[in-house]
């Protein structure tokens, strides 16, 4: 092995970086070096009257205790080993009760911090003064040592004091450099989460995860429909410029306006990706989309060319916000496919049930996939000859999750040389959206 391999733990920065970590340990493990001082003068005292000393030690005992076991000493010395240790270590659940396993385990750690702390403060304070009065000598420096001071023939030698002095400072620099790494090997052990924790973890990250979904469905959903729409109207406006101008500025019109509704969900759902408070999404304020302008939706879908014949039974207006939102959401990817897909009118019916304070979701489960209870979406279109096979892509997937998320069913697929969309979403009463 090279010298460059064997005094490479001594010069390396993380074994520094350990050393710092272990002095505080040091540093934080003088106050109990102090109390157990002055109770060892105390007990050797006979004239100290025993039970009031052994009750002083008994109340300096728990009070030294307690900040072992705290949450908050558990987070410090988190925070100290992965900007020391440079150990990957995840934050403490917010909010979240550490159990008493968790507790035990940090308690050891901090317990050992504080011990081999005070071993390398110690050493660093003896040894490292020792090696240096050794060195002094053989460079012509006086140390003011002899013989008396029990220092031994090594001092008058000056290649014996010399070898002395490095054999201290590397063997301190090894014993840091050892300490240090065994620190780090046993910080994920003694201060890793604990299964609470991580499935603490895993539930925020699930959350984030879905909602995260959620605004790339509103996404494809609002700003797909609008391409799609102005993407026809633009078509015919150019076919129907020298024919029909009135026409081809309705479209122009249609273009803005669709562009513009476009705009406004963009920069809403960029909104809400952008603003998070301590990593979670905040709630949005901003109105969105619901049954109640479906009349606008299906005029602008008119308007691009594509012939809708809709149908709609019962009062949009009495419907709980949320399941209105995903259902009208449910229309417009249906309509926004039926136009880049499929061809021929299409046939749009909306089944609103007539008691909107309709049983809860658990009752719905069980319940007839169309029923009174259930708002029904239907949507059939014919096919292009490219088309035939099952359509399948984002917008389906996020319909399905958009269902499922509900609660509800959803079926997609060709019936009889036509593509037919039948969405079932349940109205919980009580649901205010």
């Amino acid at each position: 092995m090279s010298l460059r391999g064997v005094l490479g733990p001594l010069v390396r920065g993380s074994t520094w970086r350990r050393a710092v970590f272990l002095l505080l340990g040091g540093v934080l493990a003088l106050p109990y070096a102090l109390l157990a001082a002055v109770f060892a003068q105390m007990l050797a005292n006979d004239d100290a009257p025993r039970p009031v000393v052994f009750g002083l030690l008994l109340v300096a005992v728990l009070l030294a205790a307690v900040p072992v076991f705290l949450a908050g000493s558990r987070a410090l010395e988190i925070a100290a080993a992965r900007a020391l240790l440079a150990v990957d270590l995840p934050e403490p659940a917010a909010g979240h009760r550490i159990d008493r396993e968790t507790r035990v385990r940090a308690a050891l750690w901090i317990a050992l911090h504080l011990f081999t702390g005070g071993l390398v403060l110690f050493a660093a304070i003896s040894a490292l003064p020792m090696a240096l009065v050794f060195l002094a000598g053989p460079i012509g420096l006086d140390p003011g040592v002899s013989r008396a001071n029990g220092f031994g023939p090594l001092i008058a030698n000056p290649v014996g004091a010399t070898l002395t002095g490095v054999v201290l400072l590397v063997g301190l620099g090894y014993a840091v450099a050892g300490l240090g790494a065994l620190a780090a090997s046993m910080a994920p052990v003694l201060l890793g989460p604990s299964q609470g924790e991580r499935i603490a973890a895993l539930e925020a990250r699930a959350a984030r995860l879905a909602e995260r979904n959620r605004l790339a469905r509103e996404l494809h959903d609002s700003v797909g429909h609008a391409l799609t729409v102005a993407t026809l109207q633009a078509g015919a406006a150019r076919e129907l410029l020298d024919v029909d101008p009135e026409f081809t500025r309705r479209a122009l019109l249609a273009i803005e306006e669709t562009s513009r509704h476009a705009m406004d969900d963009l920069d809403h759902v960029l909104g809400l990706l952008r603003e998070s408070d301590g990593g979670r999404t905040r709630a949005s304020t901003a109105p969105q989309p619901t049954l109640a302008r479906l009349d606008r939706l299906v005029a602008d879908t008119r308007a691009a060319g594509l012939a809708v014949e809709s149908r709609v039974s019962g009062a949009v207006g009495a419907l709980p916000a949320s399941v209105s939102r995903e259902g009208y959401r449910i229309v417009q990817e249906g309509l926004t496919n039926a136009a880049r897909h499929g061809r021929g009118p299409v046939t749009l019916r909306v089944d609103v049930p007539q008691d909107a304070a309709a049983p809860g979701r658990g009752a719905a489960s069980d319940a007839p996939a169309w029923t009174s209870r259930w708002l029904e979406i239907e949507l059939v279109n014919g096919l292009r000859g490219a088309a035939r096979a099952e359509r399948g892509g984002r917008g389906l997937a996020g319909m399905r999750e958009r269902v499922l998320l509900l609660g509800g069913r959803l079926t997609a697929g060709p019936e009889d040389d036509r593509w037919r969309v039948r969405a079932s979403l349940p109205v919980p009463r009580g649901d205010d959206g």
